[in-house]
């Protein structure tokens, strides 16, 4: 039975991919362990064809080949029945607020469906390590449970791992942690993030902020006024399809804001 109380489900998850890039890899095995609120748990693992090649490097760190996909479903096919299964869940995983979240969101983009991730918690187990012990997936899983984590970088072993560590860091830091969704996903953040990646940032006063490259800490508006071409620039380098969204949502409502002003 789970320490954790939910208002709704959670659901741990863990990607296999091409490589490394959100904006351009895929993904190659997804496993999903659902907790509902009541304490009942279900699981997913799917294989998937990525429609490309599977870096060597990648092949090496999770044992997934080219001939093992090649027949199995692409994540198009596979998109509406995982919505459907992550409809209204919370999210977690392991590094899940810099990868694998952004990574599913984005594949979710390019299978024609908007996944909302602004009203999810999201829960990274690893910056919850990170603010208390400084450690990687495995070391974690051997500080906190005194054991050797096998299949390491299997998607399901890696799942399981990521869940189990969390109810240990729950049971073992008490005092500090919460075991609600909500605190865990404030406690997990590191920025209060705009976009899936962390590629905008909200300010103090709610204000959409650049968070990368010569503009960090820039805010999004001025920065159109003062670059005309740097929306332009945005719209074809190589984001996510997510954080584009974000920009040209604020693009629209920068636009409207100027003739609104004209028309006063």
């Amino acid at each position: 039975m789970t320490s954790l109380k939910l208002e709704r489900p959670l659901a741990f998850i863990d990607l296999e991919t091409t490589g490394i890039s959100v904006g351009s890899d895929r993904i190659v095995e997804i496993a999903i362990i659902k907790l509902n609120p009541d304490g009942s748990k279900t699981d997913r693992l799917h294989r998937v064809n990525p429609e490309m090649p599977i870096s060597e490097e990648s092949t090496k760190i999770h044992g997934i080949s080219n001939d093992d996909v090649k027949d199995e479903p692409s994540f198009k096919d596979l998109a509406p029945a995982l919505f459907k299964y992550l409809f209204e869940c919370d999210l977690a995983g392991y590094n899940s607020n810099k990868f694998d979240i952004p990574m599913l969101v984005e594949e979710f983009f390019r299978a024609g469906i908007e996944f909302d991730f602004q009203n999810r918690r999201m829960i990274d187990v690893q910056n919850i390590f990170h603010k208390m012990e400084q450690r990687t997936l495995v070391a974690a899983y051997r500080f906190y449970l005194d054991k050797d984590l096998t299949d390491a970088h299997s998607a399901m072993a890696d799942t399981l791992a990521t869940y189990e560590i969390l109810e240990a860091q729950l049971e073992r830091y008490s005092e500090t942690l919460q075991p609600d969704a909500e605190f865990l996903e404030k406690f997990s953040k590191y920025h209060n993030a705009a976009d899936i990646m962390g590629r905008i940032v909200f300010d103090e006063q709610g204000r959409e902020c650049i968070n990368f490259g010569k503009f960090k800490g820039k805010l999004v508006e001025d920065v159109y006024t003062k670059e005309p071409g740097y929306y332009g620039w945005l719209m074809q380098g190589d984001f996510p399809l997510s954080t584009k969204k974000v920009f040209r949502d604020i693009m629209d409502r920068w636009k409207q804001n100027k003739q609104t002003s004209k028309d006063a």
